[in-house]
């Protein structure tokens, strides 16, 4: 009898719980009879209700087995959510991200959201936690080059048409030494296109901007935006990252700002130099921050909440605390309540998760609400696209900021050789030997020098097109770098000591200099 038959009769919810117990069978997996098995399994879950009320009432374009085993995997994926045993990262599929037409799959899922159509599972998007970040960031370059291309037709057209004023790039001109100020004339202006391809311009620098420019223009802004001195973010030492300051009196053009030039770094593929905590990333997607994300911006006092909800005794008597609490405003203590009359309600056993929920969204949303609005709304206008909808909010710093850790076994693999060098050329064969025996800030500082940032491309150092270039024979001269398309342009020094003087001469003055 089929199984099926009975489905009308049992509550879904009961029907979810036999088909995980049903999935612990030790033939699921297996070849042959595990085949059969696990189709059947999944073919009954294809006929439940999403937990959200979502539901792929038909399979389009991906056949009906693979449909239903996805719809198994969304299952157990949003259970995940709600009390999580795996990392988000163990859902990835590397076989489907690797394998399918990315821009097949990106063009499919746009035009199901067009026609409104997303009860049909038609692209991999639909399910997007099994896309790997390497595959996310691919369709998203898709995304950002299919509509640079569109707005580079649209300004040529224009100005064929008459209009002198159309200009196929965003083009910036600055000063070294007023970045902020400039940058803010130029993109405070109505109606700029922010997808147009940047070109920037250093003030009486000649250079055609191929890359290496831009990326030093972000690293430039980005040091200067972040200065505690300017005052629009604070820095947490426990933490080691930045805040939005509660009591900045920076304009809410400034705050959009930095939004637009974290948006900006996604859409022209340069990973930026911010440290910012976790809870950033979730509010850019609208997940509501909680207690645990304190953790990454002030763990000592997530902690200390986690003790006084967890604590045993009494809560009034032991702790004091009311519902009103003090912060600091340029070093006069100040006091806000968590309700009205806070500073006469006493924190007790019975309301102290309600104390603990509304001091978490004092410091995470209320004390930060107009910074970080200005803030997303600069961000949302460069990236608020369909791709930025497929990420998970680990995924978007990563896409942001790049992986933290360097694998220069990884580029060491993948690097090309050029003007004669190969890998077992003398110089070449120093060079990495040098690299490897660096401490972690002159790592960094290499790849800054060679790449135009200090951190490894989504997928790691093995994934960053990276060339070593002879540059002539013996000679004094420091090496130089095309950062713009990571080329390392190195003599063929006549000793070891002599490579490894002039490369960390060069890499410890790189910021503005030695870079093409």
């Amino acid at each position: 009898m089929s199984i099926e038959k009975h489905m009308q009769n049992v509550p879904h919810s009961r029907w979810i719980r036999a088909l995980l117990i049903g999935l612990q069978c030790p033939f699921v997996g297996e070849k042959g009879i595990g085949d059969m098995v696990s189709t059947r399994i999944f073919s009954v879950f294809s006929k439940l209700t999403f937990l959200d009320g979502r539901e792929f009432t038909r399979s389009g374009s991906i056949p009906h087995d693979v449909a239903a085993a996805l719809k198994t995997l969304w299952y157990l994926y949003e259970a995940n959510k709600m009390e999580p045993h795996l990392l988000y990262s163990e859902f990835y599929s590397k076989e489907i991200s690797e394998s399918v037409d990315l821009l097949e799959e990106y063009l499919k899922w746009s035009h199901a959201k067009y026609d409104k159509d997303l009860n049909t599972l038609v692209s991999f998007c639909q399910v997007p936690f099994i896309l790997s970040p390497q595959a996310k960031s691919k369709i998203l370059q898709v995304e950002a080059e299919m509509i640079k291309n569109q707005v580079v037709q649209a300004s040529i057209l224009q100005h064929l048409s008459g209009n002198l004023f159309a200009f196929p790039f965003l083009v910036l001109r600055v000063r070294r030494d007023h970045l902020i100020q400039d940058t803010l004339v130029q993109l405070n202006v109505e109606r700029i296109d922010y997808l147009k391809p940047l070109k920037v311009i250093f003030e009486g620098e000649e250079g055609i901007d191929q890359g290496g420019v831009t990326k030093e223009f972000f690293q430039l802004l980005c040091r200067e935006l972040f200065n505690v001195d300017y005052g629009m973010f604070t820095y947490e030492e426990e933490t080691r990252n930045f805040w939005f300051n509660p009591n900045s009196m920076e304009s809410e053009e400034t705050f959009e700002l930095v939004g637009i030039i974290l948006g900006l770094g996604i859409y022209n593929n340069v990973i930026l130099d911010v440290h910012l905590p976790l809870v950033v990333y979730k509010k850019v997607l609208n997940i509501k921050p909680l207690l645990h994300d304190l953790n990454d911006l002030q763990p000592q006092l997530g902690k200390s909440l986690q003790q006084l909800l967890d604590y045993e005794g009494d809560v009034e008597e032991t702790f004091s605390l009311t519902f009103q609490i003090t912060y600091d405003y340029f070093g006069e203590m100040k006091t806000y309540d968590l309700q009205p009359g806070g500073g006469n309600v006493p924190v007790t056993n019975e309301n102290r998760e309600k104390y603990t929920e509304l001091y978490v969204k004092y410091l995470l949303e209320d004390s930060i609400k107009d910074q970080f609005q200005s803030f997303n709304k600069g961000f949302q206008q460069v990236c608020g696209h369909h791709a930025l909808q497929l990420f998970h909010y680990e995924e978007l710093e990563l896409l942001i900021c790049g992986l933290p850790h360097f694998d220069f076994d990884a580029l060491e693999k993948v690097t090309v050789y050029q003007g004669g060098y190969t890998k077992d050329t003398g110089v070449v064969k120093w060079f990495w030997e040098l690299v490897k025996d660096m401490p972690l800030e002159e790592k960094k500082a290499l790849l800054f020098f060679t790449t135009g940032n200090d951190r490894a491309p989504v997928g790691g150092l093995g994934c960053l097109p990276f060339i070593i270039q002879r540059n002539g024979g013996e000679t004094d001269r420091l090496p130089t770098a095309h950062t713009c398309f990571n080329v390392l342009l190195l003599p063929e020094y006549n000793s070891k000591n002599k490579l490894e003087n002039r490369l960390k001469l060069a890499i410890s003055n790189s910021i503005g200099f030695g870079l093409q």
